[in-house]
């Protein structure tokens, strides 16, 4: 714990990237918030992108963009279209390339994404408040609730800041996959956070002379490598996912696994400092 200054600086330089990228280049959201179209086609025979472009343009359909992929795949996305066109364009790739072939096709309304967006906000709220309770109820402390919660919008913010980043430079997409990967990050944050706290009243119990620092420091001695050990088990297998998975889990599993770097450091870099720092306030008023 002598090092809380330490992972404090850690933890705000890390905010304040996440929130530079987010004000400076927000985010590249998928037809899931933005609303539209998205189709993912196989055409082995064409190697340039105006050809797709002069088809949509001759269809008089808006083409938003053109992203291609392992094997000749093309991912495209454009603004909601009818069964007519959407046959004519079926029609016009097929005279290009006769081995055209549709993979994926999907659309949704803007009002759709908006309601997604609402929901998505309305569980992390609800999540957090029940969490704070719950957590500050059964520790007989709400201290530990509060730093808990706190430590999971710390994890919560930087995945949702590196998803400005790599939508930037890598095309990462906000879409419904996201969303299950920031809900999930929320439950693996608070995880290992409720072990140390659990080792920390154990040893209250034990040894009420104890004070707050040296409970922190021996709480996290005793249960770090349980929670790296843990936390990296799931680490290796994101990470295979990420380098060798398909392209429609790809970005999923990368937010997985930021949520899990996260929420394991923070385990022990936000939330048992916080709780410290707490107590440090609360001992100052008495």
């Amino acid at each position: 714990m002598k090092f809380r200054p330490l992972f404090f600086i850690i933890s705000l330089t890390l905010i304040l990237v996440s929130v530079y990228s987010i004000f400076r280049w927000n985010f590249k959201k998928s037809i899931d918030f933005s609303g539209g179209s998205a189709w993912q086609i196989i055409l082995p025979d064409v190697s340039e992108n105006s050809k797709i472009e002069n088809i949509f343009k001759d269809a008089n359909v808006s083409l938003a963009s053109i992203t291609k992929g392992d094997s000749q795949v093309f991912s495209l996305k454009f603004e909601n279209i009818n069964t007519d066109q959407k046959n004519k364009l079926d029609t016009s790739f097929k005279a290009i390339d006769i081995d055209f072939k549709e993979l994926k096709f999907e659309t949704l309304g803007p009002s759709l994404g908006k309601e997604l967006l609402k929901k998505t906000i309305y569980a992390i709220v609800l999540s957090s408040l029940v969490l704070a309770i719950f957590i500050g109820s059964r520790f007989n402390d709400f201290t530990f609730g509060a730093s808990a919660v706190i430590a999971m919008f710390h994890d919560t913010f930087i995945l949702i800041g590196s998803f400005s980043l790599l939508g930037h430079f890598f095309g990462a997409e906000l879409d419904s996959l996201f969303v299950t990967a920031l809900l999930t990050t929320l439950s693996a944050s608070v995880h290992d956070t409720v072990v140390i706290f659990d080792r920390i009243r154990e040893l209250k119990r034990q040894n009420s002379k104890f004070n707050w620092v040296d409970m922190a420091n021996t709480a996290v001695t005793e249960t770090i490598n349980r929670s790296v050990n843990n936390s990296m088990t799931v680490i290796f297998m994101l990470f295979a996912l990420v380098l060798l998975g398909g392209e429609a889990t790809r970005w999923f599993a990368a937010a997985l696994l930021i949520g899990v770097v996260c929420g394991t450091y923070s385990s022990t870099g936000v939330a048992i400092p916080l709780v410290l720092f707490f107590k440090k306030q609360t001992s100052k008023t008495q």
